[in-house]
């Protein structure tokens, strides 16, 4: 999910465009909820990337037994 932030910004964005622009055409509703969704996603993916930080950051210690 954290590596779809930009795709999915891009995909709400032109769906965006298109759908709240003013256009009327059969399908406009649908490109509405599509445009929610892809907006929806985008906030996840953000949220997923500040709160947990990248695997290849982290550091494994080694345990002593």
């Amino acid at each position: 999910m954290k590596n779809y932030t930009i795709l999915f910004l891009i995909l709400a964005l032109i769906t965006g465009l298109i759908s709240f622009t003013g256009l009327r055409f059969d399908g406009i509703e649908v490109l509405r909820v599509l445009c929610l969704i892809f907006t929806d996603l985008f906030m996840v993916s953000l949220f997923a990337k500040a709160l947990f930080p990248d695997a290849e950051k982290l550091r494994f210690q080694k345990v002593k037994k």
